[in-house]
């Protein structure tokens, strides 16, 4: 069985300022480079206190956070760290159930999941499987059957229930209820093709999900189980794909991302209104360099983290040109996952060879206004703030209509503009 290895260098003596340590898997020679060795997924648990990662081969590793803490020193204390054997390759990853909002951050006084005794974990698989496991005692709980492809992406809303949502290559979405062993499911269809990620709104009344060929970016309705739209804005000339979705923590943003030959952006969109709000776009020199495989909110709101063949991690601060914090540029980044600290200033990328790095996250104290802004939109809807009569000013900047339409990271040709049009 796989076993890791900390390769933790101190800040500033690294080979990129931001990189805290990486976490590497030891494999025989006859597997390194081969299928199946990637990390597809990797999940903070809610409060923190632990850290799960699909390391290849089947394999899940979930380690004791932080790696580093002063009870561990001198390697006498018994970490507690775990790993679970799926017998299929782990697509999947999420820790549950998620407490609601008021709940999330965990200060010195909260109850840590190390006092509690339970803590669940599900995987999806390959072969359309779900497992569900107890972290804390190392046990197979029980098995979700009824996908019939490879389970891409797993939710558990954050509401403090044992419901699981579910994407899978077989062109659907589930709802489980964990409470009742999975026996109670919902099937959403609609999708043409393999769905690439999904994600749920804060006030868990939303859940969106995009589609990796088909180009459709779906939302459903988690309390009546129903479609609402397909968000569109917009064609371009070329094929482009979708690969990832997060809502900001406030829900009155969804972000999507997408890749063509030469180019990645995000769209940012209302999802009440279904209004695009704001691109951002990113050419590159070579054709087929480009992709962009995750992206996510900071717990904040204030930044999305952006997973891209081009550099291992880029941190952008929606409605700015440029970025707040980006990794050196490495072709061989071979990122593919990402998933912020539920108390922020780390991020974890997840690789294609099994590995895991974690990286220094930008800081930032959020101003009066976001706050606010933050707390009314979290149970406000853009239908119910247009009416108010506000100044104008204060409408656009609650409803994110303040950020820019168009945003470009970097000069781009008159060709490339045009094409980008359409």
């Amino acid at each position: 069985m796989c076993s890791t290895e900390n390769n933790a260098e101190p800040l500033g003596t690294s080979s990129d300022p931001a990189l805290l340590l990486e976490l590497k898997t030891r494999r025989p020679p006859s597997l390194l480079g081969r299928a199946g060795c990637e990390t597809w997924s990797v999940d903070f648990s809610p409060d923190g206190a632990w850290f799960a990662w699909s390391m290849g081969h089947g394999i899940v590793w979930v380690v004791a956070w932080p790696l580093d803490s002063e009870d561990d020193q001198g390697g006498e204390t018994d970490r507690g760290d775990k790993s679970f054997s799926c017998d299929h390759p782990v697509w999947g990853l999420a820790f549950g159930p998620r407490p609601p909002r008021s709940g999330t951050a965990a200060g010195p006084g909260n109850t840590s999941s190390k006092g509690n005794n339970s803590l669940l974990l599900a995987t999806g698989l390959e072969n359309g499987v779900i497992k569900i496991w107890n972290v804390l005692t190392g046990d197979a709980v029980f098995d979700l059957h009824g996908h019939e492809g490879v389970v891409r992406d797993l939710v558990f809303p954050q509401n403090g229930t044992l419901t699981l949502v579910s994407s899978s290559r077989d062109k659907t979405l589930r709802i489980w209820d964990l409470a009742k062993k999975g026996k109670k499911v919902q099937v959403l269809s609609g999708h043409k093709d393999w769905i690439s990620c999904c994600c749920v709104s804060p006030d868990c009344s939303m859940i969106a999900s995009v589609g990796r060929f088909d180009r459709m970016v779906c939302l459903w309705s988690l309390r009546s189980y129903t479609f609402i739209r397909n968000l569109t804005g917009g064609n371009r000339k070329t094929l482009y794909l979708l690969s990832s979705c997060d809502f900001s923590p406030d829900g009155a943003l969804l972000a999507t991302a997408a890749f063509s030959g030469s180019s990645w952006w995000i769209d940012l969109w209302d999802p009440y209104t279904a209004e695009k709000l704001a691109t951002l776009v990113d050419y590159f020199d070579d054709y087929g360099q480009n992709q962009i495989s995750a992206i996510q909110f900071s717990p904040n709101g204030l930044h999305l983290s952006i997973v891209t063949d081009c550099r291992a991690l880029l941190i952008w601060e929606p409605g700015n040109k440029g970025m707040v914090m980006q990794t050196k540029a490495d072709r061989d980044s071979n990122g593919l996952c990402c998933d912020y600290h539920p108390q922020g200033g780390v991020v974890a990328t997840g690789t294609r060879d099994g590995h895991v790095r974690f990286w220094k996250a930008p800081r930032t104290v959020p101003t009066l206004c976001h706050l606010c802004r933050s707390i009314l939109r979290h149970s406000v809807s853009t239908h119910q703030l247009e009416p108010l009569p506000l100044p104008k000013r204060i409408l656009q900047y609650l409803t994110y209509r303040n950020i820019p339409e168009r945003l470009r990271t970097r000069s781009s040709s008159e060709e490339e503009e045009e094409e980008w049009r359409g």
